[in-house]
């Protein structure tokens, strides 16, 4: 990751959080009415649907009967909250006003990268990533195997010689296997070749789907009885399946590029903690 990614992200991060859509029975009016009034402040439906996005999206799916009602109740009560620390001035406090500026400059700086964003990560750009990426990317190989993980390799052989008699891999597994997926017969599901330990890889990844490695294996975890199931190039992902995933990263190396563009500009003075400069 380049300089200025951690940054990057996570304005990249929250501003595409922002751009989610609000629940649909939320959306505002043209004329954006006024749903509740606080001594002579009011509160818009854009109010409503703000704070609907800010929800968690477990929430946002409540049905808008009951939804609705308590976001308006919440709004009123910050609303109450906020006149009574004004009338008080403390948003005039030097601490709370060096608290809205940062305030202020974090809602600028989303802006700023956010139009960035909005200007450069077009559908057009997400689909050629998606080309470059994933479909034309070559496929890598993956098997499904089953395991029976032993202790010594004078149980392994003896499990070998159990199936050569015609018992079954499964049942074996699940009587014998100290490994994970024993439970299911042994089964590990579809891995590739990276991610099995280079033994054991080396082992399953020279099987034809039906066969069982005529040796134990040996790793780390112990010794090991391999049968593969079946053999496939990895599947590809649709371009719908993965825009959300493309736009993250593709925003996060915009946000990065622009700060880093910024940065080169800049006149930057740095100094010591106790405000002496930097030689």
């Amino acid at each position: 990751m380049r300089r200025y990614a951690v940054l990057a992200a996570l304005l990249a991060t929250s501003l595409f959080a922002a751009a989610s859509p609000a629940p649909a029975q939320l959306q505002p009016a043209a004329s954006d009415p006024v749903v509740a009034r606080v001594d002579g402040e009011d509160i818009r439906l854009s109010d409503v649907t703000e704070a609907a996005r800010r929800l968690p999206e477990q929430f946002q799916g409540m049905p808008p009967q009951i939804l609705y009602p308590l976001l308006i109740d919440q709004l009123i009560s910050e609303t109450v909250v906020a006149q009574a620390g004004r009338r008080e001035r403390l948003h005039e406090t030097p601490d709370l006003r060096r608290q809205l500026a940062r305030l202020e400059d974090r809602l600028v700086q989303q802006a700023l990268i956010g139009r960035e964003i909005d200007a450069k990560v077009t559908d057009e750009v997400l689909r050629d990533r998606y080309r470059r990426e994933i479909a034309e990317k070559p496929a890598e190989a993956e098997v499904r195997a089953r395991h029976i993980l032993l202790a010594t390799e004078t149980e392994a052989h003896a499990v070998l010689a159990d199936l050569a008699r015609g018992a079954d891999f499964a049942a074996l597994a699940r009587e014998r296997s100290r490994g994970p997926g024993a439970a299911d017969g042994g089964d590990l599901g579809f891995f590739k070749r990276d991610e099995m330990p280079e033994a054991f890889a080396e082992a399953a990844f020279a099987l034809a789907p039906g066969q069982v490695a005529p040796a134990p294996v040996r790793t780390q975890f112990g010794w090991h009885v391999i049968k593969v199931e079946e053999r496939r190039d990895e599947p590809r992902p649709s371009f719908e399946e993965v825009r959300e995933d493309l736009r993250r990263a593709a925003a996060q190396e915009v946000a990065e590029a622009l700060i880093e563009r910024l940065r080169a500009a800049a006149r930057i003075e740095r100094f010591g903690l106790d405000g002496s400069p930097l030689r």
